[in-house]
């Protein structure tokens, strides 16, 4: 039997009232599918947490003792710069494969969420996606890989009916 995507670790309870879980869910599943891949042979491990805990994984792993919105740990590297990344092999025995590990912050996401305006759950759903995408090899440290992850991004985010941030709203 399939378990959710999904593996949700709350560290910090004030996630229970925007129900990450859900947010989760609906943030990997409409990003595998978007891309073509069945969400059944895959899973992601996510630490919701706060900034305190973010800032120290943020040192560990990146040297920068700063919180941030979300880190993500991909399980293997598929990355192709320039190019969309191969996808993921399911496992031939059926078996669910990990695609890797995400962390997301509380304080910054609402922090984030209301600096610019938007409803929180938007805000996580979009950082959620932004970090499976990069499970999948996505990543946008050059302009050409950015152009495709948030090319990526707004088309997913569109289906779910949130705005693309990276579009200049009119107003």
């Amino acid at each position: 039997m399939k378990t959710d995507l999904v593996e949700v670790n709350i560290e910090d309870e004030r996630w229970q009232a925007l129900d990450i879980e859900a947010l989760a869910q609906r943030a990997g599943v409409a990003t595998l599918q978007h891309l073509g891949i069945d969400p059944d042979g895959f899973e992601i491990g996510l630490l919701a947490c706060n900034d305190a805990r973010i800032a120290d994984l943020n040192a560990d792993f990146r040297g920068k003792a700063v919180p941030t919105n979300v880190l993500s740990w991909p399980s293997q590297e598929r990355a192709r710069p320039g190019e969309h990344p191969l996808p993921p092999e399911p496992d031939p025995g059926g078996m669910p494969v990990e695609l890797g590990d995400i962390a997301i912050s509380y304080d910054t996401c609402v922090r984030e969420a209301s600096g610019v305006g938007k409803e929180t759950a938007d805000h996580v759903t979009h950082l959620l996606m932004h970090g499976v995408l990069h499970l999948l090899g996505y990543d946008h440290i050059s302009d050409q890989d950015a152009a495709i992850m948030e090319g990526l991004e707004g088309e997913v985010l569109g289906k779910l009916g949130i705005s693309d941030p990276y579009r200049v709203q009119d107003t």
